[in-house]
């Protein structure tokens, strides 16, 4: 609702990029993708907001993503706002064989991030599979300090608990 009531404030702001430092800039639609913010992000399109390959894969436009991929195959490596790679806002997606196809394709930057992602949105299906055929970091911490257990203990979901559990992950004050 807040969104809602910004922009009719301000429509300007639907295409607007904030700069945090020197080639870093972040829309709205980029920061809704970037943190699983669907409902924003389908808001923000559907005002007009321009698709971008990470926002396509966070929300798991396969359509859209295969027709940007086959104008430009080097996008697989592409990163959104803050450099954050498209495999991990492919996490947010919630359709692992959209990740195990990416991933097969060549998006391989940010497996941790994309881990703590697909734990922090409850994707047990992205969070097995990356850690059965990926590589990813299961001592990463997010930019709270957070490692994917500690996420998944505080969103009170012990099945993906257990699971990082079962790969070695330990909370970030066990490393301490």
């Amino acid at each position: 609702e807040r969104v809602k009531e910004m922009l009719a404030a301000e429509p300007r702001l639907l295409n607007a990029a904030n700069e945090w430092g020197p080639g870093d800039t972040e829309t709205a639609l980029q920061g809704a993708a970037h943190t699983g913010r669907r409902e924003i992000a389908e808001y923000l399109l559907g005002r007009g907001a321009p698709m971008e390959i990470c926002t396509a894969a966070a929300l798991g436009r396969r359509a859209e993503l295969e027709a940007m991929l086959a104008a430009d195959p080097e996008a697989i490596h592409s990163r959104g706002a803050h450099g954050i790679p498209l495999l991990s806002h492919a996490a947010f997606s919630g359709d692992a064989a959209l990740v195990a196809d990416l991933y097969g394709r060549g998006a391989r930057d940010g497996e941790s991030m994309a881990l703590a992602n697909a734990v922090s949105a409850g994707h047990k299906a992205i969070v097995a599979w990356l850690l059965e055929y990926g590589d990813p970091d299961v001592a990463w911490k997010n930019w709270q300090g957070k490692t994917a257990l500690d996420v998944a203990l505080a969103e009170g979901n012990t099945p993906i608990a257990d699971l990082l559990r079962a790969y070695g992950a330990e909370t970030s004050e066990a490393g301490q």
